[in-house]
């Protein structure tokens, strides 16, 4: 009989989310790489999820146990609508309600000795306002305006706390948000140029297609051999 085994270190990742609010809602960003390693094997995952009309999470790290993540709380608002069905419940989970809840799954599984190796994004809309925050593999947690994990957290935090105001205007938002991946995209070689946007307002929760960000490497210092 084997021993049991348990995830010792993480195989295929992915890299940063960003997120950000702005005056009508909240947007996320993270690229649609999935590295083996050093190998950039897999071009196409989707990181950026929903989870209700309202709510969508987005990982950092290990894919699989992104996906174990996802599907536990998809478990999880199958199991409240359910109540909500037989009148024990009122309405859907909110944000802040799967937020916590996730921190208490991940701290469990961190008591365990079998931690989910995820830096996690939770944002929604409720009751009139946004909600955004983060959870790690320890199950630590918090609330902010702006988030980001991985490397986002080194070269895109900064860029974002210095653009970043109060009810500010959708596209400068988004503005705000390019310039941080095109930063990455040059910094990280863990990601390509390849991104998922996804933004939840009182409307609901629209995930955009992967679009390209343009990229330009006609620095003339390169192309002269002078470094």
């Amino acid at each position: 009989m084997q021993p049991k085994k348990k995830t010792l270190r993480p195989i295929v990742t992915g890299s940063s989310v960003l997120g950000i609010k702005y005056k009508d809602g909240v947007i996320l960003a993270s690229d649609t790489l999935g590295s083996y390693g050093s190998l950039a094997r897999f071009r196409d995952i989707r990181r950026i999820v929903p989870i209700t009309k309202h709510t969508v999470i987005g990982g950092t790290g290990e894919f699989s146990d992104f996906q174990e993540i996802t599907k536990i709380l998809r478990q999880k608002i199958i199991e409240n609508q359910e109540l909500v069905e037989s009148g024990k419940e009122e309405d859907e989970l909110l944000p802040s309600e799967i937020h916590s809840y996730l921190s208490r799954v991940l701290y469990g599984r961190r008591n365990k000795f079998n931690p989910l190796w995820n830096d996690v994004v939770v944002a929604g809309f409720e009751k009139g306002k946004v909600h955004m925050g983060t959870v790690d593999l320890w199950g630590s947690y918090f609330e902010d305006d702006i988030i980001a994990t991985g490397y986002g957290t080194y070269f895109a935090l900064p860029l974002m706390r210095k653009a970043y105001k109060k009810d500010m205007e959708r596209d400068k938002a988004l503005e705000v948000l390019r310039d941080c991946l095109t930063v990455l995209f040059y910094r990280d070689c863990r990601t390509i140029n390849r991104y998922v946007f996804a933004e939840i307002t009182k409307e609901g929760v629209n995930i955009t297609d992967p679009v390209e960000i343009e990229t330009k490497w006609e620095i003339a210092d390169w192309q002269e051999g002078k470094l």
